[in-house]
């Protein structure tokens, strides 16, 4: 049997394929290589130039060629490209961390000035932003340098304060047919605007929070502070207890003229104002340092702190202020007896009136205490005198024994005549040398001074 029978089906069947499909069938290319392997370029088809051109790589074999494409792509970057990619600064510092200040890009002159601090490297530049001023605070430290701005921003504000605390007092006193309200008003007041004055403007017009406002005084003016308090908290539970027990005005406002039917229309400008006005002036000691505390620091003609004057001021106020507490103590005590005689014994033995004394040398220790601080205006002084003139010739002793005598003339004869001896014997105000020998003037002067030696221990242990 011919091959082409035996082997017919092996080209698709017994029939044998015509010469066109034999052509088919036969490889349509040489035997070379390029056209043997011409299928791994895409098929059996040769490429064409362009498809091997697109598939040869277009530059050398140079590295900066072989890894072109990290830079973003196969293309290769422009020179704008390049640029951008490139730092535009020295490898100095304020070039290669240019960015902390705000971006990539070095910040302009007007830039780094300003993310400079304004100032040095002191507290008081590092810290000022605790102590950004605002127009109140500006006027309290700069706007009372002067004489009218002292008068405009201190001491006005202040009689505006009393006065407007006297319109309370008078309504009150109306309305409960009191004049003694008044009464109830004076330690009050006063207190009250020294609070206000260190504490309470600060905080309400300066936004300073109360620790802050605190922390702000110095230790006198904490000191001035808490002895201005003491003296009218104990004088304001004198005066609203003895109201309280008596149930009535006080028998010193029983005049004529209180009988009149205009006398309250008349009684704000003849009794209620004025006060107003001496209060303002006997505040002057513990309002002006905090209302103006740098023109109080000018102004005091010793600027360095002196010791002895501290514990000067010291012994005043507190011997002042035990003289008032013992003799409110033994007057008490004495009218608790019920008895028919003067009280002359203890503290009332040194003085005719021992607690008018005692207000007196309280209020005198108020300027000598900003005086030995280095903090004393002038106008300060102002202060206890004002107290003195009030205490000895207006509404003190002179008014105090002249209402003494009147009633007990008519109600007490056995007191009268004590009155007039003890007049004769003993001084109004001011101690005689007589009393050189008396206990209670020791007794007195010892609280003084022990309570120097405490405040130099307590103040020297604060410290430490």
């Amino acid at each position: 049997m011919a091959e082409q029978d035996r082997y017919g089906r092996s080209f698709g069947g017994d029939r044998l394929p015509s010469a066109e499909q034999v052509s088919e069938t036969l490889p349509q290319v040489s035997g070379a290589e390029q056209d043997r392997y011409g299928r791994w370029f895409g098929g059996d088809k040769l490429p064409s130039r362009a498809d091997i051109e697109r598939r040869l790589p277009k530059t050398s074999g140079a590295e900066q060629d072989r890894y072109e494409h990290w830079f973003g792509g196969d293309k290769l970057p422009t020179r704008a490209d390049i640029e951008k990619r490139l730092p535009r600064g020295s490898g100095a510092e304020q070039d290669r961390y240019a960015r902390w200040f705000g971006g990539d890009k070095a910040p302009s002159v007007d830039k780094l000035n300003e993310s400079l601090p304004v100032g040095s490297g002191a507290e008081q530049d590092r810290y000022g932003t605790h102590f950004r001023p605002n127009h109140a605070a500006n006027i309290r430290f700069s706007g009372t340098t002067s004489t009218i701005g002292l008068l405009q921003h201190a001491v006005l504000p202040s009689f505006g304060f009393h006065s407007g605390l006297s319109i309370i007092a008078y309504g009150v006193g109306r309305y409960t047919d009191t004049v003694e309200a008044k009464d109830w008003l004076w330690p009050s007041g006063q207190v009250a605007n020294a609070w206000w004055s260190a504490i309470g403007a600060p905080v309400v017009y300066e936004g300073l929070s109360l620790p802050a406002a605190w922390d702000a005084l110095s230790y006198n003016q904490k000191l001035l502070l808490g002895g201005v308090s003491a003296w009218g908290i104990r004088l304001f539970y004198r005066v609203a207890s003895r109201t309280l027990r008596r149930g009535k005005d006080d028998p010193r406002y029983e005049t004529a003229a209180r009988k009149q039917p205009d006398f309250w229309n008349k009684a704000f400008f003849t009794m209620f104002l004025p006060e107003a006005f001496v209060q303002t002036l006997i505040s002057l000691p513990f309002t002006l340092p905090f209302r103006a505390p740098v023109a109080t620091a000018l102004a005091s003609p010793f600027p360095e702190a002196s010791p002895i004057l501290h514990s000067l001021a010291i012994f005043l106020f507190t011997a002042g202020y035990s003289l008032e507490v013992l003799a409110d103590y033994q007057l008490e005590s004495h009218n608790r007896k019920a008895s028919a005689e003067l009280n002359r014994e203890g503290v009332w033995s040194i003085v005719r009136h021992p607690n008018y004394l005692g207000d007196a040398l309280c209020h005198l220790s108020f300027p000598l205490l900003l005086f030995s601080a280095g903090q004393l205006h002038p106008l300060t002084l102002i202060g206890p005198i004002a107290n003195y003139i009030f205490l000895r010739f207006i509404g003190g002793d002179k008014e105090n024994e002249e209402n003494q005598e009147k009633r007990y003339s008519k109600e007490n004869p056995v007191k009268y005549q004590q009155l007039q001896q003890y007049k004769q014997t003993k001084n109004s105000f001011w101690p005689g040398l007589a009393e050189v020998s008396n206990k209670w003037l020791w007794t007195v002067a010892a609280v003084g001074a022990g309570s120097v030696v405490l405040e130099r221990s307590l103040h020297g242990f604060l410290r430490s």
